[in-house]
């Protein structure tokens, strides 16, 4: 099987991306693996900080590689939004196979500072796990808002993100390009495709999009054509299981097992993910 960086890079030659969604339990990695499954393409499943202290750290790992080598299926396992060099270490330490450093919050030049602490920590310890850092305003919180964010409108700059990646050694990087994290009650974030090319041409790293839940369909194909490689997905698939499993209780009111009354919730999941894959992969 290709390793994680091969399919990434292969997603960047074919114009495709790579979906990577978040998962809390094992209904929600269920119904993402299912729809990975029918379309037989790579799926990277994130954990949060908040997500990996309730699921586990070993107990994620142990799930995933078991999936990959009993079923011989490329799917990976990425910390997401890690926010300190302790916590990025912790990831690197327990075998993840890729890490996210989120500094977008500090300074330049704090940002730089602990993001090439977490890449050489990294590769010291395995040369193959992928760090990524994200440079630029997307905002926090898989949640839903009721307008689109101020800050919003800050976007990378291309020089900047050029001198980040070359003090950095970074191995991905998730620019603002006009993406939010959450969901948008009130106006939808474009991407401005223009400038992923410009971010894409002046770094040469794969490039990841956070904050893909609510975009329009041809705000992701703009942005795959344009070199994003990796789209973060969170938001829509909590909601998907939210609402799915309210209407599970309230429809059998008298049920207690709880594989019967998640099922719905894990199909919901299976459903958006299928979707979102087959979108991502330039699939009819």
């Amino acid at each position: 099987m290709k390793t994680l960086r091969e399919y990434i890079k292969e997603a960047g030659g074919k114009k495709t991306a790579i979906g990577h969604f978040n998962i809390s339990n094992l209904e929600t990695l269920h119904g993402i693996y299912n729809a990975a499954k029918r379309l037989n393409v790579p799926v990277i499943i994130g954990l949060s900080e908040g997500e990996e202290d309730f699921v586990g750290r070993s107990e994620a790992i142990g799930m995933i590689k078991e999936l990959r080598i009993k079923e011989n299926f490329p799917i990976f396992l990425n910390a997401d939004h890690h926010y300190s060099l302790e916590r990025v270490q912790k990831a690197v330490d327990a075998g993840f196979d890729a890490v996210i450093f989120d500094g977008a919050s500090l300074s330049f030049e704090e940002n730089v500072k602990i993001t090439e602490q977490c890449v050489k920590y990294a590769k010291s310890v395995n040369k193959e796990i992928l760090v990524e850092a994200e440079l630029g305003y997307i905002g926090s919180g898989s949640n839903i808002k009721e307008v689109i964010p101020e800050g919003a409108g800050v976007k990378t700059k291309p020089a900047e993100a050029k001198k980040f990646v070359e003090l950095t050694g970074v191995d991905m990087l998730a620019p603002s390009v006009g993406s939010i994290h959450g969901l948008i009650k009130s106006g939808k974030p474009h991407i401005d495709e223009k400038l992923v090319a410009e971010i894409k041409k002046a770094v040469g790293i794969p490039l990841v999009l956070h904050g893909g839940s609510g975009l329009r369909d041809v705000d992701f194909a703009n942005a795959i054509k344009a070199g994003i490689s990796i789209i973060h997905i969170n938001t829509e698939i909590r909601v998907a299981y939210d609402e799915a499993l309210k209407k599970s209780l309230l429809d059998n009111p008298k049920e207690i097992a709880p594989y019967k009354i998640l099922q719905p919730a894990v199909e919901a999941i299976e459903k958006i993910v299928y979707e979102k894959l087959k979108l991502f992969n330039g699939m009819k």
